[in-house]
């Protein structure tokens, strides 16, 4: 485990025990690294991965406030606990009802970040970097989640967030070759959700899940 998911753990613990509540902002950057002891870096990728799993909420000019949807914490922790095949099955019927409905409700910024997350993907599959790969494949998976307009949809998904990228991590002995295989696969999926043909999208999300995501 990477000394920042360690430090991911320590504060979602912190909040579910009340240390800090919903709505509540967190300390500063070098309150945090006091409290906890580490740099300023291995805050900030804490920060990033609480932000991208829907439990903190960064404002900028403000701070980072913990999300009022903070009871995904207690469904991640079951999560873990669970048969990894059985999240996967889960996961995947979820998320087939999030690309039919991204299909069909989203916006033209919904589209933006989406292209954004997918040529970080892209650059970082160039670089051969499959951490910075992981992290740009699920920010384009949870950007898709919330352009499905189903706000219960999208928290839901955001508990899937941070066993994904345990399972990404898992996979890092394979290097970059599993991204690069299946990002013509992701693009296709970008282009059938424009195309607000739900059929369309359904067929490259399932291409997606044969080829092992």
């Amino acid at each position: 485990m990477k000394l920042y998911d360690k430090i991911v753990e320590q504060i979602r613990k912190d909040i579910a025990d009340g240390k800090y509540k919903p709505g509540e902002k967190i300390p500063a950057e070098p309150e945090l690294m006091q409290l906890y002891g580490v740099g300023r870096s291995t805050i900030r990728e804490a920060i990033k991965t609480l932000a991208i799993s829907g439990i903190l909420k960064v404002q900028q000019g403000s701070g980072t406030f913990v999300n009022n949807n903070f009871q995904a914490v207690g469904i991640e922790q079951r999560l873990r606990r669970a048969d990894f095949d059985d999240i996967n099955a889960t996961r995947s019927l979820l998320e087939k009802e999030i690309v039919k409905l991204a299909t069909e409700k989203h916006t033209e910024a919904n589209i933006l970040e989406m292209e954004r997350n997918l040529e970080l993907r892209k650059q970082a599959i160039k670089t051969e970097n499959p951490e910075e790969c992981a992290e740009a494949d699920i920010a384009f998976h949870v950007a898709i989640a919330d352009a499905c307009a189903n706000p219960v949809l999208s928290d839901l998904y955001q508990s899937f967030v941070l066993i994904m990228r345990n399972f990404f991590s898992a996979r890092d002995t394979q290097g970059i070759g599993y991204f690069a295989m299946n990002h013509h696969l992701h693009e296709d999926l970008l282009k059938a959700i424009k195309s607000r043909k739900p059929n369309l999208s359904q067929k490259a999300f399932q291409k997606i899940l044969d080829n092992n995501y």
